[in-house]
């Protein structure tokens, strides 16, 4: 079963129904709510989501990140992870957490709707709907 790393942008596209890109974040978490790929995220992700959606949902913000979960399993970010972003090439420090966190765990492929930050690098880089095309 493939392991998949997914980017906070994916999850947002899902959680807050994001008109141009909801379908293809839609079908990625039906594929993974029946057992068919494995879906995983970085403990960053989910306080990041949270800060988010807490903007518009405030304490029920809480409740949706407690119903997603189920469909995701969360990996932690250790010291080797932020140390190799903090010396690594990428611009952007969030995705050089991201990036070394699905590397450290040993994913698959990375998907993402940012893949200009993510150029050049040791692991499968796909958007959703590239993912859902193959």
């Amino acid at each position: 079963m493939k392991r998949i790393f997914v980017d906070t942008n994916i999850i947002l596209d899902l959680l807050e129904r994001r008109e141009q890109f909801f379908q293809e974040a839609q079908e990625l978490f039906t594929l993974a709510d029946k057992n068919e790929i494995k879906l995983y995220v970085s403990a960053l992700t989910i306080a990041n989501v949270h800060f988010l959606l807490f903007k518009h949902l405030k304490m029920e913000a809480r409740k949706v990140l407690a119903k997603f979960k189920v469909l995701v399993e969360v990996l932690p970010t250790t010291d080797k992870i932020l140390d190799l972003a903090l010396t690594s090439n990428l611009k952007d420090f969030e995705d050089a957490i991201q990036y070394f966190t699905a590397i450290d765990h040993d994913m698959d492929i990375l998907i993402t709707r940012n893949k200009k930050d993510f150029k050049n690098l040791n692991l499968p880089i796909l958007t959703a709907k590239e993912f859902i095309n193959r």
